[in-house]
């Protein structure tokens, strides 16, 4: 008999449900099946403003036989993917006086709580607490990193907390607020459906999209009630991330939220936003996005070159340049420019913005448009480039002024083909363009250095001829810390040129890849460790000696800002700068039988001052001043800005100690005009 009752009850929530009556939608978006969901309408025991008074500098857990209950509409969707894990909701389909964050671990919530929906929240045994600043309601697990934060309400639990009412469904109508009135004061609107008009997003993204694939960005925009800008954000992960944003200006629908002091707003549906009217609040009288080859000459890159007539050619012409993209900033070798290549050749172009390659114009392998009126072109330092005039040459172009110049070819993107040279082959003409050369190895004196450390960093590569050119490194490069390969391959890169210096510049790790033998058909096997100190266990032991000739501060080790790693330390300050100087010793090591022998260690240095020397002898006397000691070129840290930043000296060549026993030493010197502090570690000595 229960059975059939429950079939009766389910058939009976069926017919309710068919008879619900929806709100209008205008949008292209399909409504959700949301048949065989719980539904129940419930007595809210508690406002959603009583309820956020609850919270006050800690979390608020209810008890779970707490009988209180809450209710609201919701404001959100998270149908297009922009808004994940969250429903918001409001204490009122319009006019609401206060919106709510509910945090759950579950998606496609749209389903079961259709934007609209009223709902019923049951509270026992949730808890209140905040993210950013911001209260919201889920659930406390022991998990949490703070005292005042919550988790996410699980899946599984959400059906018996959080009700869709049976008989009522709302048009939610968004709730009409400025920039000016996003303070701290309206607080109780975040959660809400808001609508901000004359809206319009900041002309430095004009023409990008909404978001990046699988990144998440923020999108400034402003109306006219202040020149403070609010800022979008949106989800990679968003089935509209791809499309462009629009640039017009008009009215701007989305949940008003923020994250510690920056008030921000989440897109439900791209359909929300209605921002096609020009002029706009800054003047751009139509569509910038829009390209057209009406009245246009199209000019090659050689072209282009050639029109550089001094350092700051200004181009007054109605040209476009139409080029592939061939090395963005993905990777971060490349800062605030890309290259561009076309059947005549390569140019740099100079942008200030971060992060280009993320956006859709100038992703490797898309062709762009570049109109060229009123940008310069000209040579720096040998390279001719083309961007906006800064101190008298050609600078980068400003953000702001990003739309006015490049234009997506709508094209998809295609592979980029290297033009293929040997060292010998290269000329001017092959300057910004992307280059293959065969067989090229590091030079032995780079093996088992990284790309580069605290700086722009030259290694040298060399063809089996013993023709070389340089690969040039920014400190920034994600592979900067990596070592660099032992053995011979091509090399894949953008060419450049240095005061007629050429330099490559690649941008990944692939660009090296050097796994064949080296030209003499030996495979590089890293010299063997005889002797090594990388101070773990704090303080000096017997291998090791400090002399202090002068000054009351002395060789020490620590392990501040590195964990349970120690290094060897030397700081001459001390409520001042001091004059010191200090010698941190090692043990004697024999390269008796020895053919081959280097040293190799790691250094950081902290404030301007004298750089540390490193030495090393057969004859140690006991005495530094009466020994005899060769200085030894030791490639140091130079960065004297910040700490952190460890420098591999690479190995040191010891060949003049072959056969000998070698002592190694670190000589420090301070005065009062410069008492920098120097870190030592990770000292190998290597032969075999």
């Amino acid at each position: 008999m229960k059975k059939y009752q429950s079939i009766l009850k389910y058939f009976f929530v069926m017919i309710a449900a068919m008879i619900i009556s929806g709100c209008v939608h205008d949008d292209k978006y399909d409504e959700p099946n949301v048949d065989g969901y719980q539904c129940g309408d419930l007595t809210a025991t508690m406002t959603l403003t009583q309820l956020r008074a609850k919270y006050t500098n800690t979390a608020f857990v209810f008890p779970d036989d707490s009988k209180d209950i809450v209710e609201g509409y919701v404001s959100s969707t998270d149908e297009t993917g922009n808004i994940y894990k969250t429903i918001y909701i409001q204490d009122r389909p319009e006019n609401p006086t206060q919106g709510f964050v509910i945090s759950v671990d579950a998606v496609s919530t749209y389903t079961r709580y259709p934007q609209g929906s009223k709902v019923y929240i049951k509270l026992a045994g949730l808890a209140l607490g905040t993210y950013g600043g911001v209260v919201q309601l889920g659930v406390k697990t022991g998990a949490e990193t703070t005292a005042s934060s919550v988790s996410r309400i699980p899946e599984k639990l959400v059906p018996s907390k959080i009700f869709k009412s049976c008989t009522v469904r709302a048009e939610i109508i968004p709730k009409v607020i400025t920039s000016v009135q996003m303070v701290s004061a309206n607080d109780n609107l975040i959660g809400c459906l808001i609508q901000m008009n004359n809206a319009e997003f900041d002309s430095r993204v004009l023409c990008t999209n909404f978001a990046p694939n699988g990144v998440t960005v923020d999108r400034t925009i402003r109306d006219n009630t202040s020149s403070t800008a609010r800022v979008v954000r949106n989800s990679g992960y968003a089935s509209f991330a791809s499309q462009i944003l629009p640039s017009g200006n008009g009215k701007f629908v989305g949940i008003y939220s923020k994250f510690n002091s920056t008030y921000q707003m989440y897109i439900n549906k791209v359909t929300d936003l209605e921002m096609n009217n020009f002029p706009r609040l800054d003047g751009i009288a139509s569509n910038p996005c829009e390209y057209s080859d009406n009245g246009l000459t199209q000019k090659t890159v050689a072209e282009v070159k050639q029109l550089a007539t001094n350092p700051l050619t200004l181009i007054t012409g109605d040209f476009v340049l139409k080029a592939k993209v061939i090395a963005n900033d993905k990777t971060g070798n490349l800062f605030k420019y890309i290259y561009v290549e076309d059947a005549t050749g390569g140019i740099r172009v100079n942008i200030d913005k971060n992060d280009m390659f993320n956006d859709s114009r100038f992703v490797v392998g898309k062709e762009v448009y570049i109109k060229l009126k009123n940008l310069y072109v000209g040579a720096v330092s040998g390279e001719i480039q083309l961007g906006s005039p800064f101190n008298g040459a050609v600078g980068r172009i400003a953000e702001a002024d990003v739309y006015k110049y490049f234009f997506d070819s709508k094209k998809p993107t295609t592979a980029v083909i290297p033009t293929e040279r040997t060292i010998t082959q290269i000329s001017m003409a092959d300057v910004g363009r992307w280059v293959k050369i065969r067989n090229l190895q590091f030079i032995e004196g780079d093996l088992e250095k990284v790309y580069a450390a605290s700086a722009a960093t030259n290694r040298t590569l060399e063809d089996c001829s013993g023709n070389k050119i340089f690969l040039r490194t920014s400190n920034f490069a994600d592979f900067a810390g990596q070592v660099i390969e032992s053995g011979k391959g091509d090399v894949y890169g953008v060419l450049s040129v240095f005061n007629g210096t050429y330099q490559l510049w690649i941008t990944d790790l692939l660009g090296a890849d050097l796994d064949n033998p080296r030209c003499d058909g030996s495979v590089y096997v890293p010299l063997p460790v005889l002797y090594s100190e990388n101070f773990a266990a704090g303080g000096f032991n017997a291998d090791w000696t400090t002399v202090n000739v002068s000054g009351a501060q002395v060789w020490t080790t620590s392990n501040q800002g590195n964990g349970t790693n120690y290094y060897a330390v030397m700081n001459g300050f001390a409520g001042g700068n001091n004059v010191n100087e200090d010698w941190l010793i090692s043990k004697s090591v024999s390269l008796v039988g020895k053919t081959k022998a280097a040293v190799s260690f790691t250094s950081d240095v902290r404030y301007n001052g004298n750089p540390l020397q490193v030495y090393a002898t057969e004859n140690y006397t006991g005495n530094p001043a009466t020994t005899n000691w060769v200085l030894l070129p030791a490639t140091l840290d130079t960065n004297s800005g910040a700490f952190g930043d460890w420098v591999s000296s690479g190995n040191v060549d010891l060949s003049a100690f072959l056969g000998k026993n070698v002592r190694i030493a670190f000589k420090y010197t301070s005065t009062t005009s410069g008492a920098p502090t120097w870190e030592i570690d990770d000292f190998k000595i290597k032969g075999e």
